[in-house]
């Protein structure tokens, strides 16, 4: 085995997106070595406990066995804040241990970044732990990044891998946001415009992604971390007039509860009545949304109920609406209808004492477990947990996002469609037979008919929401039925409703039925479109910039042909100005960017009804 590699190169830019840079020139002095030596024995030892918190029968001696082969591989390697680096891989499993994640994927994030920064292998890995824990730390080593793209490219693609690697293992992507959260708590080590750009991605993706497989521990404190940086100002505010209110805050909370808790006891139900801690982005998030201020929303003041079972559930809503009024348009039931991460709980908002408005969240013990680790909660691999019927229910979107990534080219384009589809706020809906479909806000019928299958999509001619007739640019509410009024005869979608559809997967569905009835005509189209934006951005034209240099901007786009590429652009899965782009022959001072105004929040609630086909 050779000896481990000390890189006196360390890139300015770490090898992934969620990594800190290495400063492995720093070499430990000897006591230094010792003390490091010390802290992480004890950082070991933490990791053992929290996993055998969750796992007290298993044989947790491979993760001792893990942490050894990483300290002897990272060696002297530091982080940038002096660190021993394998402090960092053994913090990212502790993460995942407190979430209850199998043993085999806190081996496998202890040794996560072993194979791509050290001479050891991923071979090396398999032999020693076995071929499940090398096929995660693959996983997590393959989210890396490609070095001849852009950065902005490079982050797209590893986002892309992500997406597919969660596809066959949630597990790495479970080590991936572990890795993230810890670099999160760190970050002050890094430039500020480093800090800056992971950040951004972590509140655009990560924190999303967490909300998305109910990790919401996870979700909320990548927010506030990526807050913290974004808006240093306004958290430092926020989080000053939380401090300044605290002790009121709690007095309060404790009078509520003294009310309320005899009041449930005489009832005879089992509660466990609880603060909820509140986080600083979260209450931004629903100031701007109400453009409130500080002290208007609702749930400074919150208060969490836990019960046994469903019915203690509405029987404790029963007896919080009869002590304290209920503020209109404040309820909200995820139990019946469960969020499409599966979270559960009652939601509502009552003027309480001091005619002070006060958040309650009722929820059973187990939907509060659901709640708090999400997808961890499900996590039996050993007993074919990936049958189970809420497992599968959980990872439906993440199926129907792998159907869509197949059809686009472009990682760039894939991310936005991620933003749009799977991270912004949802509307729930119903077929006529009662099933919930979940759609982005603002979608439209056009987007349920591409929802229920490709072909209701095409053979649309129109729609009815709640029994009444709608125009296919309609925007879904919540609870609304939606029916789609097709035809038997043969049928196509029209272009303009590329301007109607709200998702991704409808959108790319329109371009592909134009991609098979229009090739001839999207090549000239395409042609047409980009001639156009090169003269207006560049100044040139397709005949100055030439055949070769335009496939290789194709190949870059997985197309080997010239007319695939001038047909792509023709049927809108590539845009032009991005061709542009990547060309590099972009004249600055012609490059306009259209202002956007800022999306309008769906209005509250409504009925739409939707017949399904068939």
């Amino acid at each position: 085995m050779a000896a481990p590699r000390t890189p006196t190169d360390a890139p300015a830019e770490d090898r992934g997106p969620t990594r800190t840079r290495r400063t492995s020139s720093r070499a430990l002095t000897r006591a230094n070595a010792a003390a490091a030596s010390s802290s992480i024995e004890a950082q070991t030892a933490s990791l053992i406990a929290a996993t055998r918190a969750h796992n007290p029968q298993a044989d947790l001696s491979g993760i001792e066995r893990a942490v050894a082969m990483a300290v002897e591989a990272h060696g002297s390697q530091t982080r940038a804040s002096g660190e021993p680096y394998v402090t960092h891989p053994i913090a990212a499993a502790e993460i995942l241990a407190e979430l209850g994640v199998d043993p085999a994927a806190i081996e496998a994030a202890v040794l996560h970044d072993v194979p791509e920064d050290t001479e050891y292998e991923l071979a090396d890995i398999e032999e020693r732990f076995g071929q499940e824990v090398a096929h995660l730390v693959d996983g997590v080593t393959k989210l890396g990044k490609f070095s001849t793209l852009s950065h902005e490219q490079q982050q797209a693609e590893n986002i892309r891998k992500m997406f597919l690697a969660m596809a066959e293992d949630i597990r790495v992507v479970l080590i991936k946001l572990a890795d993230r959260l810890h670099n999160m708590r760190t970050l002050s080590a890094l430039p500020p415009e480093k800090q800056f750009r992971i950040a951004r991605q972590t509140l655009e993706i990560y924190a999303p992604l967490a909300e998305r497989l109910g990790i919401w521990q996870v979700k909320w404190e990548l927010e506030d971390l990526a807050f913290k940086v974004l808006e240093p100002e306004r958290f430092r505010e926020l989080a000053k007039l939380l401090d300044t209110r605290r002790k009121g805050r709690e007095g309060y909370i404790e009078r509520a509860i003294a009310e309320l808790e005899p009041r449930l006891q005489a009832a005879a139900i089992n509660a466990d009545l609880q603060g909820r801690p509140k986080h600083i982005y979260s209450i931004w998030k629903k100031m701007q949304r109400k453009s409130a201020e500080f002290g208007e929303i609702y749930d400074v003041y919150a208060i969490r109920i836990l019960v046994e079972d469903v019915r203690d559930c509405y029987a404790a809503l029963g007896i919080v609406h009869a002590l304290w009024r209920p503020i209109p348009g404040q309820f909200d039931d995820y139990i019946a209808v469960p969020k499409n991460n599966l979270y559960q709980s009652l939601h509502t908002a009552v003027i309480a004492l001091d005619g002070k408005p006060l958040e309650i969240q009722i929820r059973t013990q187990a939907m509060h477990q659901v709640s708090e680790v999400g997808i961890a909660a499900h996590w039996r691999y050993k007993e074919g947990s990936k049958s189970d019927r809420d497992y599968d229910a959980k990872l439906a979107w993440l199926r129907q996002l792998m159907d869509w990534q197949r059809d686009v080219s472009d990682a760039t384009e894939f991310v936005e469609g991620i933003k749009l589809d799977i991270f912004q706020d949802q509307v729930f809906v119903f077929t006529p037979k009662g099933e919930i479909k979940d759609l982005p806000a603002g979608a439209t019928p056009l987007d349920f008919a591409y929802r229920i299958h490709t072909d209701v999509g095409h053979r649309t001619i129109g729609s009815k929401v709640n029994n009444r007739l709608v125009p296919l640019d309609y925007r879904l509410k919540n609870g609304d039925i939606v029916e789609i009024v097709t035809t038997k005869a043969e049928h196509g979608p029209s272009r303009d409703w590329l301007n109607l559809v709200r998702t991704s997967h409808a959108r790319e569905k329109i371009r592909q039925w134009f991609k098979r009835q229009e090739r001839d005509e999207n090549i000239v189209h395409g042609r047409e479109s980009l001639e156009r934006e090169l003269r207006r951005l560049a100044r040139t034209s397709i005949a100055a910039v030439g055949q070769e240099r335009l496939l290789e901007v194709a190949r870059q786009l997985n197309l080997d042909q010239l007319d695939d590429f001038l047909a792509a652009i023709g049927y809108g899965a590539i845009s032009a100005q991005s061709v542009v782009t990547r060309l590099g022959v972009v004249d600055d001072a012609q490059l306009q960017l259209p202002s956007v105004a800022p999306p309008v929040a769906p209005a509250k609630a409504g009925g739409v009804r939707v017949k399904g086909v068939g």
